[in-house]
C-alpha cells in the first residue's frame, strides 16, 4: 500500500530532515513504524501487510529540534490487491428486431478488472432522449444475450451493455447507431440438403423423409405438391418456423416422382423440387394377347408396363401352367423345332411367384423358401447367400429331394437379410434363381471408424457413416453417448441427432473419454459403434517464453521495454503479452498492463525516481500464459546520463612570476548527472603537448604553480561526471607568467547596489568583493559617524565587510567605500535604511500665547525612521512638576493649539513623531512658556497668486488668520459685504478663514482687457476692520468662457 502526505505548514524554524510513518492494525492497539530509515520523500510504499486486514496511518515530521506531533490518523484502508471495474463487453450487436422488441448479443470483456464478471446490465434510451433506462435486473443477468421488449413500433432506440464485477459497473459498450423497432422482413428461403439436390432413392416398403430447412419473416406459408399427380394419402406433412418435413411410410412404385415445395409470404415467393425414385418391381405388362397357336407352341404379345419400378426393364419372365396344375413353370427359350427325347433335360425351377418379390420377415420369425425342380438327369441342388455357400446350422435347415428343395431359417436376425440363390446343375445346363430376403430388425452399428476431430480440452467433433445394415427400415436418428474410461456409466450427449456428425462439449480437461453412436429405426436402437479412447487436451500448448527482453529507454518516471516473439506459439496464435515489474525492495511482481499488449514493446510509467526495477514478460495464447521470460537486470528509474558539455572558456584571474590563476563557469549541460569535478590542462604557446595540472578538481578556480617566469601559457578545462570526461573547453587567452597589475574595481551585482533595509535593533553586514593589484587600501566612510567605533570592519585581499550591531535610525544613510592603489582610486556608495521610529521634530516653538492657550509649531523630523510620519504626539509639563501629560496623540499638522492652560503658569512642551514602527524621539522646548493674557492685533495672510477655477466647479480657499481674541472675518466686494447664500458661505477657525464656493465664484461687471486688483479685509470686536490683505493682481480680464469676469 502506498501512503502519501504533504509538508507541514510550519517547519519550526529549521528545515525538515525527514518523516516517520506509523501504522496500526484495526484489530490491535499499538502503532508500529513502517520505515526503518528516515524518509525524505512525501510518499512511502508500506509492505508486510496482512491480506484482508484494515490499517490506519499517521506521519510525524522531524527537524533539528526533534520529532514533531503526529498527523491526524488516516481512515482505515483494507490491504488487498487492487481491483477495478471491468472493461466494456466486446462485439455488441443486434441479432433480431420486431415491432416491439430488439434482441442483442455480446461477448465477455477483454479486461475483467481483476475480478470475475458477475453479470451484465443492458440500458436503453430513445435516440432523441438523454436519459438511459436499465431494462435488466439491477444485479445483472448471466447470459450474453437479451431481448428488450415493450418498445414502440417504428421508434429509434440506442442500446448499451455494461459488465459488473465486485468493484461495480464497468464502462459501457454501445451498439453503433440507432436501432429501429420494426418487424424484420425476410423473403422466403429454402435450404436443400446436398442429398436432396440429388435423386432421393427409397426401396419399396421403406419410409420417405424429405426434411427441408426454411426461413422467412413473417413466417411463410408452406405448400407441398407432386408433379403429374397427387401426394399419397399416407403422406404426413410437418411445418414449423424453421423447417418442413414430408414423410411417407411404406412407399411403393407409385410414390416415385417430382415433389415441389413452395414458400410464400408478403416479402416474396420461393420454390424448390426434390426427385424421388422408389426402387420396386415393374407393374404388370399391358394387353397380353395370343397371336398364334400351333400344336406345339403359341406366340404371345404384350405392351411394356406403365411403371418400370425405378429401373429400366431388362427382360420379361413368361410362365405357363397346365390346366390340371396350380403351379406356373418357366418354359425354356424357344429353340425352334426339336425332336423330343427322354435322354436329357435342362434343369428347371418352379417356384411360387411371391418369392420373386422381396421376402420380408420380422426378426425372430421363420424364413422358408421351397421350390419344385426338374431335369434329366436329376440336377445337383445348391444354395448360396450373398455369393457364399449356405450350410446347414442350428438355425438353418436345407432339405432337398429329387424334385423339391427347401431352406428354413429359424429366429431370423438382421444378418439373415440378403440374396439367396438356388442353383440347379446337370449335363444339360445350369439354372439359378435368386430370392431376396429382408429381415426387419434394429439397425446394425454405424459404419466406422468413429472419427474424432478438433479435440480440445473442452470439446471435440465426431463423425461416422450410416449403418450398412439398416434393419429393413430407414435410420430415424442417432444416439451419441460418452464415458470416462475410469467409469462404467455412459452419459447422453445427443438423443435425437439427425445427422452423421455432432459436436460434443463440456469435456473435462485431462480426462480420458470413449464415445459411442447407435442408429435408431422404427424397430429400436441398433448396435453401438465405439471410438478409441482419447484424452481431452488442447491440441496446442502454452507458448514458449518471449525472448530478447531488453530495456530501450529510461527516464525518472518511466522505462520502455522491447522483446522478440516466442520461438514457439504452442500451436495457437499469440493473443497478447503480459508485462510485470518488481521493485528491488519488494517481493511481489506487479502487472504493468491492464489490457493485453499486442505490440512487442511497452512503456512502464508511474515509476518512482531513484528506485530500481526488474521486468519480465509472458506470452499468451488460447492455452494460457507462457512461462515468464528471463528477468531484466535491475535498472534505476532516472533520466538518461551523457557526457557533460565542456566548461566555459577559462579566464585569467591572477598571475605571478611562477603561478597563474584561472577561473571558469560550469558547463551548460551536465549530461543528466552532477558534474563531479574538472581536469585542468596547460601548455606553453609554442608547444603542442598538453600537461595535466590537476584531475577531479571540485571548484571552478585553480592556480597552476611551478611555471617558468616570462613564458607564455594557454589553458583549457574538461568537465567530469559519472559517465566520463567531456571534450576540452575553448583555449584561454595567452598569459605570461609575471606579476600582474590591475586597477581596483568592485565585483558586485545590481542587487548589492539596491538600498539595504534593516529593522531597528537588528544587525546588518555589507560585504563587497573587489580586485586590484597591488591589493588596494580600503576605506569606509559615513557622514557624521565614526565607523571605526560604531562598526566592525573586516578586510582581506579581495573582500571587505562592514557590520553594525543593534541598528538604529542614526545608522541610516549613505556609506562610501573607497579603494586605492598605485594605479587608481574608485569609490562605491551604499545606502542603508533602518526601519525605526522617527527622530525628533526640528524647530519647535511656541506662539500666540493667551491666558489659557498657546500654539506650538515645528518642522518634520530630519530622520523619519524609514517610513512617513503619520501623526504627532503633543505633551506638556508644568515647570513645577516632573511628569509629562499627553495633550494629543493624533495631530496631523505641524502646529497645534494647546488649550486648558493655567494663566500665569510656566509650561514646557515636547513633540514626538509617530510612524508605522512607533512613537519616535521627542523634541522639547528649551525654555518655559509663561501663560499670560496678552492681546495681539489681528493679521491676514493671503496667497500672492491668483486662484483660477472653471465656471461651474467648486472652490475652497483657506486663508490663514491670526489675532487675539479671534477676529471676526467678513468678505466684501466693491465695498459691499458678501452675505452667505446657497452657493457661497464662509467659516472661521482658530487659525484660518475658509471660503467655500459651489459652482465657482465670479466677480462680474468687469471690462474686457482691463486690469484689476483685489484685496480682503478682516473685522473683529476689538480691531474693527483690519488692514487690507496684500493686493492680488493686477489681473487682466479676458473673455475666456464667453463672459468677462474674475474668478477667485
Amino acid at each position: 500500500m502506498v501512503v502519501t502526505w504533504g509538508r507541514p505548514e510550519d517547519n519550526g524554524g529549521a528545515e525538515i530532515e525527514g518523516y516517520i510513518l506509523e501504522k496500526r492494525d484495526k484489530d490491535g492497539i499499538r502503532w508500529t513504524k513502517c520505515n526503518k530509515k528516515r524518509l525524505t520523500d512525501l510518499r512511502f510504499r508500506v509492505t508486510g501487510l496482512t491480506d484482508g486486514h484494515f490499517y490506519e496511518f499517521r506521519v510525524s515530521a522531524e527537524n533539528a529540534a526533534g520529532v514533531g506531533e503526529p498527523s491526524e490518523p488516516s481512515i482505515f484502508y483494507r490491504a488487498c490487491d487492487v481491483l477495478y471495474p471491468p472493461g466494456p463487453p466486446s462485439n455488441p450487436k443486434v441479432t433480431d428486431t420486431s415491432r416491439s422488441s430488439v434482441s442483442l448479443a455480446w461477448s465477455k470483456p477483454i479486461y475483467d478488472g481483476g475480478a470475475p464478471v458477475k453479470g451484465y446490465v443492458v440500458e436503453v434510451k430513445e435516440a432523441a432522449a438523454d436519459e438511459w433506462t436499465i431494462c435488466t435486473p439491477p444485479t445483472g443477468l448471466q447470459a450474453k444475450q437479451f431481448t428488450v421488449t415493450k418498445l414502440k413500433e417504428n421508434q429509434e432506440y440506442n442500446f448499451r451493455i455494461c459488465a459488473i464485477n465486485s468493484e461495480g459497473v464497468g464502462e459501457p459498450a454501445t451498439i453503433p447507431g440507432a436501432v429501429l423497432a420494426q418487424d424484420k422482413i425476410e423473403p422466403p428461403e429454402i435450404e436443400l440438403d446436398a442429398d436432396l439436390r440429388k435423386v432421393v432413392t427409397v426401396r419399396a416398403s421403406g419410409t420417405l423423409r424429405l426434411f427441408v430447412t426454411i426461413k422467412g419473416r413473417p413466417e411463410p406459408e408452406v405448400k407441398w405438391e407432386k408433379a403429374e399427380g397427387t401426394i399419397s394419402e399416407r403422406a404426413q406433412i410437418e411445418v414449423t418456423s424453421s423447417y418442413t418435413m414430408l414423410v411417407i411410410d411404406n412407399v411403393n412404385r407409385f410414390d416415385s416422382g417430382r415433389y415441389n415445395l413452395t414458400l410464400e409470404n408478403n416479402s416474396g415467393k420461393k420454390s424448390a423440387f426434390v426427385n424421388v425414385r422408389v426402387l420396386d418391381t415393374p407393374s404388370a405388362p399391358l394387353n397380353l394377347t395370343i397371336r398364334e397357336v400351333k400344336k406345339d407352341f403359341v406366340t404371345l404379345a404384350w405392351e411394356a408396363p406403365l411403371i418400370d419400378g425405378g429401373a429400366k426393364i431388362t427382360n420379361y419372365v413368361v410362365e405357363k401352367r397346365e390346366s390340371t396344375r396350380k403351379a406356373y413353370a418357366t418354359p425354356s427359350e424357344s429353340t425352334g423345332p426339336v425332336t423330343v427325347k427322354d435322354d436329357i433335360e435342362a434343369p428347371r425351377i418352379m417356384m411360387d411367384a411371391k418369392f420373386r418379390d422381396v421376402v420380408v420377415v420380422k426378426a425372430g420369425e421363420v424364413f422358408k423358401v421351397n421350390a419344385d425342380v426338374a431335369g434329366r438327369p436329376i440336377p445337383v441342388i445348391s444354395w448360396t447367400k450373398d455369393g457364399k455357400e449356405l450350410e446347414g446350422k442350428a438355425r438353418v435347415e436345407i432339405v432337398s429331394t429329387d424334385y423339391t428343395t427347401a431352406i428354413t431359417i429359424k429366429d431370423c436376425i438382421r444378418s439373415d437379410s440378403g440374396q439367396y440363390v438356388l442353383t440347379l446343375q446337370n449335363v444339360a445346363g445350369t439354372k439359378s434363381l435368386a430370392i431376396n430376403c429382408k429381415v426387419l430388425d434394429r439397425p446394425g452399428p454405424p459404419a466406422g471408424p468413429l472419427e474424432i476431430n478438433g479435440l480440445t480440452a473442452e470439446k471435440c467433433h465426431l463423425s461416422w457413416g450410416p449403418p450398412q445394415e439398416n434393419g429393413g427400415a430407414d435410420i430415424d436418428h442417432y444416439i451419441v453417448e460418452k464415458r470416462e474410461t475410469s467409469r462404467i456409466a455412459w452419459t447422453l450427449c445427443e438423443g435425437e441427432l439427425k445427422t452423421t456428425s455432432c459436436k460434443v462439449t463440456k469435456l473435462l480437461k485431462g480426462n480420458e473419454y470413449i464415445f459411442r453412436v447407435m442408429g435408431v429405426n422404427k424397430y429400436g436402437v441398433g448396435e453401438p459403434l465405439e471410438s478409441v479412447a482419447v484424452k481431452a487436451l488442447d491440441p496446442f500448448t502454452i507458448p514458449s517464453p518471449p525472448t530478447s527482453l531488453e530495456i530501450t529507454s529510461v527516464s525518472k518516471d518511466s522505462i520502455t521495454l522491447c522483446w522478440a516473439r516466442p520461438e514457439s506459439d504452442g500451436g495457437s496464435e499469440i493473443s497478447g503479452y503480459v508485462i510485470e515489474r518488481r521493485e528491488k525492495t519488494s517481493l511481489r511482481w506487479i502487472r504493468v498492463n491492464k489490457k493485453p499488449v499486442y505490440d512487442l514493446r511497452v512503456k512502464s510509467s508511474g515509476l518512482r525516481q531513484g528506485c530500481e526495477y526488474e521486468f519480465r514478460v509472458y506470452a499468451e495464447n488460447a492455452a494460457g500464459l507462457s512461462l515468464p521470460s528471463e528477468t531484466t537486470p535491475l535498472i534505476k528509474a532516472e533520466d538518461p546520463i551523457f557526457l557533460p558539455s565542456p566548461p566555459s572558456k577559462p579566464k585569467i584571474m591572477d598571475s605571478t612570476r611562477s603561478n597563474i590563476t584561472i577561473g571558469w563557469t560550469k558547463p551548460l549541460f551536465d549530461g543528466g548527472a552532477p558534474v563531479t569535478g574538472y581536469t585542468v590542462e596547460y601548455k606553453k604557446t609554442d608547444e603542442t603537448d598538453w600537461t595535466t595540472a590537476i584531475q577531479n578538481l571540485r571548484g571552478t578556480e585553480y592556480t597552476i604553480t611551478g611555471l617558468t617566469s616570462g613564458s607564455e601559457y594557454v589553458f583549457r578545462v574538461k568537465s567530469i561526471n559519472k559517465m566520463g570526461v567531456s571534450e576540452p573547453s575553448d583555449v584561454s587567452e595567452p598569459q605570461v607568467a609575471k606579476e600582474r597589475e590591475e586597477e581596483p574595481a568592485f565585483e558586485i551585482d545590481s542587487e548589492m547596489r539596491k538600498t539595504l533595509i534593516v529593522k531597528a535593533g537588528g544587525s546588518f553586514t555589507m560585504t563587497v568583493p573587489f580586485r586590484g593589484k597591488p591589493v588596494p587600501n580600503v576605506t569606509w566612510n559615513k557622514p557624521d559617524t565614526d565607523l571605526r567605533t560604531r562598526a566592525s570592519i573586516d578586510t582581506s585581499s579581495n573582500c571587505t565587510s562592514l557590520t553594525i550591531e543593534k541598528a538604529t535610525r542614526n545608522d541610516s544613510g549613505k556609506y562610501t567605500l573607497t579603494l586605492q592603489n598605485i594605479l587608481n582610486t574608485t569609490t562605491l556608495t551604499l545606502i542603508v535604511k533602518v526601519l525605526d521610529t522617527p527622530g525628533p521634530p526640528s524647530n519647535i516653538a511656541t506662539k500666540d500665547v493667551t491666558k489659557e492657550s498657546a500654539v506650538l509649531s515645528w518642522d518634520v523630523p530630519e530622520n523619519d525612521g524609514g517610513a512617513p510620519v503619520k501623526n504627532y504626539v503633543i505633551e506638556k509639563r508644568e515647570a513645577s512638576k516632573k511628569a509629562w501629560v499627553t495633550v494629543t496623540n493624533n495631530c496631523h499638522r505641524l502646529s497645534y493649539k494647546v488649550t486648558g492652560l493655567q494663566e500665569g503658569a510656566i509650561y514646557y512642551f515636547r513633540v514626538s513623531g509617530e510612524n508605522e514602527y512607533g512613537v519616535g524621539v521627542p523634541s522639547e522646548t528649551k525654555e518655559g512658556t509663561k501663560i499670560t493674557g496678552i492681546q495681539k492685533s489681528h493679521s491676514i495672510g493671503f496667497p500672492h497668486n491668483t486662484v483660477y477655477v472653471r465656471a461651474g466647479s467648486n472652490l475652497k480657499v483657506e486663508i490663514p488668520v491670526s489675532g487675539k481674541p479671534l477676529p471676526k472675518v467678513t468678505l466684501s466686494r466693491d465695498g459691499v459685504a458678501l452675505k452667505p447664500t446657497m452657493r457661497f458661505h464662509t467659516e472661521t477657525t482658530a487659525e484660518s478663514f475658509i471660503i467655500n464656493l459651489k459652482e465657482s465664484f465670479t466677480v462680474s461687471g468687469l471690462t474686457q482687457n482691463s486690469k484689476y486688483e483685489f484685496r480682503v479685509f478682516a473685522k473683529n470686536a476689538v480691531g474693527s476692520i483690519s488692514n487690507p490683505s496684500d493686493v492680488v493682481g493686477p489681473i487682466t480680464c479676458v473673455d475666456t468662457y464667453g463672459k468677462c469676469s474674475a474668478i477667485i
